[in-house]
């Protein structure tokens, strides 16, 4: 009888090791799924992020994580941008509590001259810079 006790031992302890390096196998599986479908498209999107910051400019519509509303009228410095939530009201928030930009505004000489722009649009900016926009904005509508 104690001749069978020992080589009873003996495979189980061999069977622990497989069952360790099962368990070790599962976690690590578990961990690569956790990476790819968790941690790396969160990355992925810090990035995407972080470039739309950096490419933030004067003009462009923005919303904050608060919600608000603004249009950007000055890039402070790298931490601080100026938004104008209203006419006459101006905001300077922090640039990472800007969440997603709503319109790019075109880079100044983005359009080459000479392209021949249509009778109609340079009747809408001659109707823009009237007086009937003045007024409108007076009355508290919105222009067009």
């Amino acid at each position: 009888m104690p001749f069978i006790l020992p080589a009873y031992a003996q495979t189980g302890a061999q069977q622990g090791s497989t069952e360790l390096f099962n368990t070790l196998l599962m976690f690590g599986l578990i961990f690569l799924v956790f990476y790819f479908l968790v941690i790396r498209p969160q990355q992925k999107k810090m990035k995407q992020h972080r470039e739309m910051l950096g490419a933030l400019r004067r003009g462009d519509r923005v919303v904050t994580a608060g919600g608000i509303i603004g249009l950007v009228t000055r890039v402070v410095n790298e931490q601080e941008v100026m938004l104008e939530i209203a006419d006459t009201v101006r905001v300077r928030v922090v640039r990472d509590t800007i969440t997603s930009v709503m319109a790019k505004t075109e880079p100044v000489g983005g359009k080459a001259e000479g392209t021949g722009s249509s009778d109609e649009e340079s009747g809408a900016a001659k109707e823009e810079t009237g007086v009937l926009p003045g007024l409108r904005k007076l009355l508290g509508g919105k222009n067009k």
